[in-house]
């Protein structure tokens, strides 16, 4: 076991700025939680002794010093769960599973903390010392009481021992789940040899087969133009493979395995998707909800029957869209000497047929134009004349846990610093979680009487650099960084200083993505792209003639993707407030019913998505999948307003810029995001934009 002194372990090393990622090992996790469960038992004794008489509870002998371990939290913990999505390893799963059950039942004790819940309920029934405190503490208060109840603190003692066990296993189950997709996903391969197979693929796609060959075979070498080449279900791989490969019987391969990963085998998630749902829905009737969607949305926006509105709402929008959209390939194929019906691995490749014919346009030849580094050149302008804020390098200030990750600064309106970042861009499938997510490195807080400022992680998984090719991205990959910077842009920009409301910190979970489905608006703003879109050898600005393309193909099979997203959302919804475990209907069952509802084309039998769901079964999304489609309708409704004040009145957009900033940025979760919201719009939001934007007005 490590040594536990500071010098030798980082874990331990609480200095100010962000942790010690270059340093960290597997073998430093568990002597370093272990002392942060015996410091955090021994702080929490000390503040439930301050509190033996409820009468003496004050703010900063209960939240004040709650805040004070978690600060701890953040800086031990919080580093070795980050490393679990971005540098998985066997030696580090075995330590976080050798503590998470201990870190999950102090979790649980300090949440059932009678004495602390006893001085939270004096100090919100005390009208004097109610009116001490200002809106975010009384947020902060009420929502400490309300996470204490639905962590089952009124529960008699043998209900509440039950509860733990659940919550404990729930715990286990989540990272087994997750581990199991990025196992199957790290697996599988295929692996081609000959020049007909790849006939029709994207340059850059066989050059990243060829050097994901190399990496993987040491003992030969590739060529991109003899091969071989090896495609995974990574999606820089797996998704242009399926839009571009003109050998169907391949497309179905890979397909396939792509819908059944961690369904088989010792990977295989679906008795973990049975037994998380029936805990769930144990753990549930035990606090007094009928189902676990209802206790899910007891601290979100919207109730279960707003939820099943919405779904109900855009479906009907969008259900002859997609029709429509399916014929249209249909036809498509047809023409093009296809016989067979369009099976689900055709969809991605004949779409993208009908995007070069309907637009002229393919994403290689976008792609040349987003280079990473002038992708981010041109997102932090945008920031800029949006936000006030500058951004800028600070590589080598801070250790990292990769060489492709980077360091970046945030400097405020006043030039004084206000927070700070890293980008991880790349995929790596070999160690580092699919998908792209923003989360906390440090909060936004007073430590020590001094403020620190916040630092997020930005981890997304677009197309590395090949070669001495530079990273060039994809047009929804540079989306998706625009998206991943809005969460950032949240959690940086919060005036907050109170760790449980800064940043995303007690933002209701349906209106968390708001700032960043908003800031993916800009990516068709012409000033902004234009500004942005420059070819990595040429340097010669994106021709107007595609950027017109590029606008006219945003609506491109609208009616499909919303269909998709909403499959999503209601088989998340159905599993988790209508299912029953104990049933003759079993999970996939479900699944192919509800994609009947939503899918154009016949589900196939044999998909198994469900097993790589990780939103809902490894993530923070179950019950709440349908928060995108929420926080989508705020997020067109805000973009609106600097719609109507002109987006190339640079002042007026400015102005804007700054309201949106200090109201739904800066607010952290310190006021309800409705009421935010009409800080914001002086209004609560429609969904006219969204339908508008969408194209399915």
């Amino acid at each position: 076991m490590s040594d536990l002194s500071i010098n030798t372990n980082p874990l331990l090393a609480l200095d100010e700025g962000p942790p010690a990622f270059d340093r960290i090992r597997p073998e430093h996790v568990q002597p370093a939680v272990e002392q942060l469960l015996k410091d955090t038992t021994t702080g929490l004794e000390q503040i439930e002794l301050s509190l033996e008489n409820p009468a003496a509870a004050t703010w900063s002998n209960t939240i004040g010093s709650l805040e004070a371990l978690g600060q701890r939290w953040e800086r031990i913990w919080s580093p070795v769960s980050h490393l679990m999505g971005v540098k998985n390893s066997d030696a580090l799963r075995e330590a976080h599973e050798a503590v998470l059950a201990d870190v999950v039942a102090l979790g649980l004790r300090m949440r059932q903390s009678r004495p602390i819940y006893d001085a939270l309920a004096h100090i919100r029934q005390d009208e004097t010392l109610w009116s001490q405190l200002d809106e975010t503490q009384q947020r902060i208060v009420s929502k400490r009481i309300q996470d204490a109840e639905l962590a089952g603190i009124a529960l008699p003692a043998s209900e509440q021992e039950r509860f733990n066990k659940i919550s404990e296993r729930l715990s286990q189950l989540s990272t087994e789940f997750s581990n199991h997709v990025l196992d199957a996903t790290r697996d599988w391969e295929l692996v081609l040899d000959h020049p007909d197979d790849v006939e029709g693929l994207p340059s850059s796609l066989t050059l990243l087969a060829a050097q994901s060959f190399n990496n993987q075979d040491e003992d030969q070498s590739a060529d991109p133009e003899s091969g071989p080449w090896r495609f995974t279900l990574d999606g820089p791989s797996a998704m242009p493979f399926l839009q571009h490969c003109r050998v169907p019987h391949l497309r179905e391969k890979l397909y396939r395995a792509f819908v059944t990963r961690a369904s088989d085998g010792e990977l295989d998630n679906s008795p973990l998707i049975n037994e998380i749902l029936e805990l769930r829905r144990e753990r549930a009737n035990l606090l007094g909800f009928d189902t676990f969607a209802e206790m899910s949305v007891a601290t979100k926006m919207a109730s279960v029957t707003d939820v099943e509105s919405m779904f109900d709402l855009l479906r009907q929008a969008s259900w002859d869209a997609g029709q429509a959209d399916l014929a249209d390939l249909q036809e498509l194929a047809r023409a093009s000497g296809q016989d067979q019906p369009l099976c689900h691995w055709d969809l991605a490749f004949w779409a993208e047929r009908l995007r070069e014919q309907r637009f002229d346009l393919t994403d290689e030849q976008l792609r040349p134009y987003f280079p990473l580094e002038r992708v981010l050149d041109g997102l932090f302008d945008l920031a800029g004349r949006l936000f006030g804020i500058t951004v800028e390098p600070a590589d080598g200030q801070a250790p990292t846990w990769h060489e492709d990750v980077r360091f970046f600064r945030v400097l405020a309106e006043s030039g004084e610093p206000a927070a700070f970042f890293y980008l991880d861009p790349f995929s790596r499938p070999e160690d580092k979680r699919g998908g792209a997510w923003m989360d906390e490195c440090l909060s936004r807080r007073i430590v020590a009487g001094q403020l620190q400022l916040p630092v997020a992680h930005l981890v997304c998984n677009g197309t590395p650099p090949v070669g001495d090719r530079p990273s060039l991205m994809t047009f929804r990959e540079v989306e998706t960084l625009f998206h991943e910077f809005g969460h950032g842009l949240q959690h940086m920009l919060t005036t907050v200083d109170h760790a449980d409301a800064s940043g995303i910190n007690g933002v209701e979970w349906d209106a968390v993505e708001l700032p960043s489905q908003f800031m993916e608006n800009w990516c068709y703003h012409r000033e902004t792209l234009m500004g942005i879109a420059r070819h990595f050898e040429t340097k010669e600005p994106l021709p107007e003639t595609l950027f017109e393309n590029l606008r006219r193909a945003r609506n491109y099979r609208a009616g499909s993707l919303m269909l998709r997203q909403l499959n999503f959302g209601m088989l998340d919804m159905y599993l988790h407030h209508q299912y029953d475990p104990a049933g003759d209907e079993t999970v996939l069952d479900a699944q192919q019913r509800i994609a009947a509802s939503t899918s154009p084309l016949e589900p196939l039998p044999e998909n198994r998505f469900l097993c790589g769901f990780q939103h809902i079964f490894a993530g923070g999304y179950a019950a709440g999948y349908y928060s995108y489609k929420w926080a989508e309708l705020l997020s067109a409704d805000a973009f609106s307003a600097f719609e109507e004040v002109g987006l190339d009145n640079e002042e007026a957009v400015a102005t804007t810029g700054r309201r949106f900033r200090d109201t739904v940025l800066a607010s952290g979760g310190g006021r309800h995001p409705m009421d935010v919201f009409r800080d914001f719009r002086g209004r609560e939001p429609g969904t006219d934009a969204l339908l508008r934007h969408t194209g399915l007005a």
